[in-house]
């Protein structure tokens, strides 16, 4: 027998150690991550969009459409609706970072195009995933704060363009506020009556 070659009768026996417990994942998983509370859900900003603010710019456009042009006002007007739309096309970049060429150059067409646009990048993102913290691992932010910080800008924005509008027309405030409140039962002349 060689030095070098131990046999099995030499090498003592090691009694076998319990397994270790596995060790916890330091690395978080996005979809895992909880939802943010100060951010609504994709949802919510695609019906907004989609809803509301489409209804709004097109009662505010109405008035608008009607002005002549050597009216001092549609300079002002215009330059409020010029800046609605690019406030409007950030969302969309925010919400998917490309940029689409061929929007049409009238301004009441854009304005159009840029919300279908924007409506059109919301909804390519991932609803599950929206509103969920970003991992720490990977240092980035998440997309749903500037997301909903651009539809904050576009709702500010139509905010200024309403006082614009209702120099022009006093019913302003009555047409944006139709149609937010439906009866079941319609009023008839029996409910105009007084009771006593």
């Amino acid at each position: 027998m060689t030095d070098t070659l131990a046999t099995e009768a030499e090498v003592p026996q090691v009694a076998e150690a319990a397994p270790r417990p596995a060790a916890p994942k330091l690395l978080e998983a996005w979809g895992q991550n909880e939802r943010m509370r100060h951010v609504p859900a994709i949802g919510w900003i695609v019906e907004k969009l989609e809803g509301d603010v489409r209804r709004c710019v097109g009662k505010l456009w109405g008035p608008y459409g009607t002005l002549p042009v050597d009216d001092p006002r549609h300079t002002r007007l215009e330059g409020e609706f010029r800046t609605l739309c690019r406030s409007i096309d950030r969302l969309a970049e925010a919400a998917r970072h490309s940029r689409t060429n061929g929007a049409p150059a009238e301004l009441g067409a854009r304005i159009g195009w840029a919300i279908d646009h924007a409506l059109s990048s919301l909804r390519s993102l991932d609803a599950n995933l929206f509103g969920r913290r970003y991992p720490v691992q990977t240092h980035e932010r998440s997309k749903a704060e500037p997301v909903y910080a651009a539809l904050l800008v576009v709702l500010q924005h139509l905010g200024r363009l309403r006082p614009l509008v209702l120099e022009i027309d006093p019913d302003l405030d009555e047409r944006l506020l139709e149609g937010l409140v439906r009866l079941e039962t319609p009023v008839d002349d029996r409910m105009r009556q007084p009771i006593a």
